[in-house]
């Protein structure tokens, strides 16, 4: 898959009133996890989970741009999601076809649309879904949403890793000359800030291969809440922890 296209880094945003400012990030993920959990408690099935999930990224999108977040990556299906039952797969690629058809009422809050991930196995109307989507949004200038599907980071490494060893070997590029920069301008969020920020829901603790590149240094909120019950209360209360930290990025 190509590189996404380049984008102008938004300049970090400051909110709150000079005595009590608060830094936000540039950039937040977000794995969102509970939806099959939060179904399970209430005796329901887990496709049901999945659309109560899909409302609730809806609200977040809609809340982190009215906050002025400039960057929101969601990891919304995973490479190794595939090993999951045929017909949860088909619900959230069914949830994920509706979201793209409905485009048009994100692009009236200025939101552009970028798909991170490997898109070779997904089925073709998505993938036309998806150019549409992008094509149709790429003049928003608000937030910036990455949807990560069929993402994995390691994958996302080892593709950027190929694409320079084949220009290498095409004598179109040194090897001498690959340095981070150049390494990071061929993985999918290109010409993106770092995430600052990855919020994990469902009490779970691990980062499960997303953004291992773009995450090398953020910092990270654990929240016990199921996805569906995620708010935008919980969203600001995030946030505030990050503007609480201290973030030396390897300095003193």
């Amino acid at each position: 898959m190509p590189a996404a296209p380049q984008t102008p880094r938004k300049e970090a945003c400051v909110i709150g009133n000079r005595e009590n400012e608060m830094a936000l990030p540039q950039h937040v993920g977000i794995i969102m996890d509970g939806n099959g959990r939060w179904a399970k408690k209430r005796g329901l099935s887990r496709n049901i989970g999945h659309r109560q999930g899909a409302n609730t990224f809806g609200d977040i999108v809609r809340h982190a741009n009215k906050r002025g977040i400039g960057y929101l990556t969601v990891y919304a299906f995973s490479t190794e999601n595939w090993s999951r039952p045929p017909e949860e797969v088909r619900a959230i690629m069914d949830l994920m076809r509706s979201y793209l058809k409905d485009i048009r009422k994100y692009e009236k809050e200025n939101v552009r649309i970028i798909i991170l991930g490997e898109r070779a196995q997904l089925d073709e109307d998505i993938r036309q879904l998806i150019d549409n989507a992008q094509r149709a949004s790429a003049g928003c200038t608000g937030l910036t949403l990455n949807i990560a599907i069929n993402y994995g980071g390691r994958d996302e490494i080892v593709h950027a890793a190929r694409t320079l060893a084949g220009l290498c070997a095409q004598g179109k590029l040194n090897p001498a000359s690959i340095d981070e920069a150049l390494f990071a301008r061929h993985l999918y969020t290109a010409g993106q800030p770092d995430v600052d920020l990855i919020i994990r829901t469902s009490g779970e603790m691990r980062v499960s291969n997303f953004l291992p590149w773009q995450g090398a240094y953020a910092e990270y909120v654990f929240s016990d809440t199921l996805w569906p019950d995620f708010s935008s209360r919980d969203f600001d209360a995030a946030l505030e922890e990050y503007a609480a930290r201290e973030r030396r990025m390897g300095g003193i």
